[in-house]
């Protein structure tokens, strides 16, 4: 059956213009169905007030687990999806990566861009060298795309692992000059790039890096009785993100609350499993 077109002349819009209450109706649906994320690769604040009241979660193996109890995730920028991420910050998470910036794994997505020059001893993760962190000018492209690659995810922190290279064996004549010269760059190329920096381990540096950096993430300073060295951080008013992987949270938590840490118990997998002491 044919359908007679209509004999009266519509009248034309011009184009690229709608009227006014059809656009008022598009704009409601797309306010409606909009989630009120921050925005990609922003960076996170963390007010002084709370610095010792954050739930955290420290997950680098197994699968997410985003239902955890958790206000900060400390995450592995490589496996974590920005799906994952979505969801996290859609419900007000604070997401934080954990970017190795002192070392390399032949299994790293961009290990063939560190040249053999810059490849040491021996670190701590298996298989892993250390990296000669004098090589600034070597190092800071492939570390600008792993900070990248977290800020393109959603993540509005990173965490910098292995920045101690100097105190150990590495291959190379690291100082402590050099390892706190590297580190300080690396803390502004993070704030250049929208991602708040922070500081792993490194306990030696505490007290000259608690400046430059937002946070702390720390290993068994319990266990190995040196929390005090974290204090710079808290004195400043910035969190302290503690682990501990043996003891009961009942004989660690008290001492970690008092120095105003915010600590967990986990396995040394990082999966998905924590204890976390209780709020204050």
């Amino acid at each position: 059956m044919r359908i007679r077109p209509r004999t009266r002349t519509a009248r034309r819009v011009p184009p690229g213009i709608l009227p006014a209450c059809v656009a008022l109706a598009l704009l409601s649906v797309v306010a409606a169905c909009r989630v009120d994320l921050t925005p990609t690769g922003a960076p996170i604040t963390w007010p002084a007030a709370s610095a010792d009241r954050w739930r955290w979660q420290w997950q680098l193996s197994g699968v997410l687990d985003p239902t955890v109890e958790a206000d900060v995730f400390l995450l592995d920028p490589v496996t974590t999806t920005a799906a994952q991420t979505a969801e996290l910050r859609s419900r007000d998470r604070r997401l934080v990566c954990q970017v190795p910036v002192g070392s390399v794994l032949p299994t790293d997505p961009d290990a063939d861009r560190f040249p053999a020059v810059v490849r040491g001893a021996a670190a701590p993760r298996p298989q892993s060298r250390w990296l000669d962190v004098r090589q600034w000018d070597a190092l800071r492209p492939v570390l600008a795309d792993r900070f990248r690659l977290c800020r393109g995810k959603g993540f509005g922190a990173v965490a910098l692992a292995d920045a101690d290279g100097y105190a150990s064996r590495s291959g190379f004549p690291l100082t402590f000059d050099d390892q706190l010269r590297f580190n300080r760059r690396l803390a502004e190329l993070a704030r250049s790039l929208g991602l708040s920096p922070g500081l792993v381990n490194d306990l030696e540096q505490v007290a000259a890096l608690a400046p430059d950096f937002d946070f702390a993430v720390n290993e068994e300073c319990v266990r190995l009785d040196r929390c005090a060295r974290l204090l710079p951080f808290v004195e400043a008013g910035k969190p302290v993100f503690h682990v501990e992987y043996a003891g009961s949270t009942t004989d660690f938590c008290v001492t970690t609350m008092g120095y105003g840490f915010s600590s967990i118990r986990k396995q040394r997998a990082l999966d998905a499993w924590r204890i976390p002491c209780p709020a204050p």
